[in-house]
């Protein structure tokens, strides 16, 4: 097992499709460098499982093992996703309750319009098309116990990445290059 210098940071990143969840998930582990594990709800139930996303899933405990696993073996770990409260809310209130300082939650707050806008621009775009994003879309889906931080869609992406850095207090710590 790795020895542990300072506290490992659990930092959630949820949202609607193309909210910008997976950017800055992407930036922060940049800015941070080594030391930082990327949990991608999308690699682990669509890669991985090839599971439809449904309430009881396999992928759930999934996720919450890898999370846990990571965050337990010295890794910060963004954990990003959809995650409907629904299907993810009681996984991510465990997560949250065991890492409780640790543990940061934003929520990407972008209205169905401007996810279209986004959705185009991805290289699944002509795959997914506005039918299937209106299906998968809930406004503001936010966990109860008022847990996450709503971040809209106004603000830039350097300036969301800086939030969560701020807010989970990576940076203030220096990780590895690379």
């Amino acid at each position: 097992m790795t020895t542990v210098l300072s506290p490992t940071r659990l930092i959630v990143l949820r949202g609607n499709s193309a909210s910008g969840k997976s950017s800055v998930a992407a930036g922060v582990r940049a800015r941070y460098g080594r030391g930082v594990a990327l949990v991608s709800q999308d690699t682990l139930r669509r890669e991985v499982l090839r599971e439809r996303d449904i309430p009881g899933g396999a992928n759930i405990g999934l996720i919450d093992l890898t999370v846990r696993h990571a965050l337990e073996h010295g890794f910060h770990t963004v954990l990003e996703g959809i995650l409907y409260a629904a299907h993810y809310g009681d996984m991510l209130a465990g997560l949250v309750a065991d890492y409780r300082d640790r543990a940061h939650c934003f929520y990407l707050d972008v209205p169905f319009e401007e996810t279209l806008v986004r959705h185009a621009t991805k290289a699944i775009a002509d795959v997914v098309g506005p039918t299937e994003l209106r299906s998968w879309y809930r406004p503001l889906d936010v966990l109860p116990g008022r847990v996450e931080t709503v971040v809209p869609a106004s603000s830039p992406l350097t300036v969301t990445i800086d939030r969560v850095m701020r807010a989970s207090g990576l940076d203030a710590q220096v990780g590895g290059a690379g």
